[in-house]
């Protein structure tokens, strides 16, 4: 994707499902979330080793639990797990995948794409998320979290 179609699909983006979101703050997919929420994004935590909730909201084990459309589905697993979670994100309809940095699985963005979901890989969303989106263009926190 272009920066300019990462931009957009950051602008366009409410709900953001993060898979293998850890409860554990010096983890980067705990920092990434959290930034994300109070940049106005509604988080779901994703992974079935959680026993409470993660920013404030409560987990579910899989993707297939979530019961709101989800805009992105973010990943924090090691790209082995990664064609399993792009599975689930086609059966739920998300509009796309995002890995975040250090995992790359060419075979998995492939499936995606060609399911029609959006693909960024080896990319921090934080960043980029800083990066391209001016602060008047981001979403307002509706609050919660």
């Amino acid at each position: 994707m272009t920066e300019q179609e990462i931009r957009d699909l950051l602008i366009a983006a409410r709900t953001i499902a993060v898979v293998g979101l850890s409860d554990k703050p010096q983890r980067p997919s705990y920092g990434v979330a959290g930034y994300l929420q109070q940049a106005g994004y509604q988080i779901i935590p994703v992974n079935p080793n959680l026993r409470g909730p993660v920013h404030g909201v409560a987990p579910v084990a899989s993707l297939r639990e979530i019961q709101v459309p989800v805009d992105i589905v973010q990943i924090f697993r090691r790209p082995e797990y990664v064609p399993g979670v792009v599975e689930d994100a086609i059966t739920i309809g998300a509009g796309a995948i995002w890995m975040q940095l250090g995992i790359v699985h060419e075979e998995a963005a492939a499936r995606a794409a060609a399911a029609g979901l959006k693909v960024v890989m080896d990319s921090c969303m934080a960043v980029m998320h800083r990066r391209l989106i001016p602060r008047a263009a981001r979403p307002v926190s509706a609050g919660g979290g």
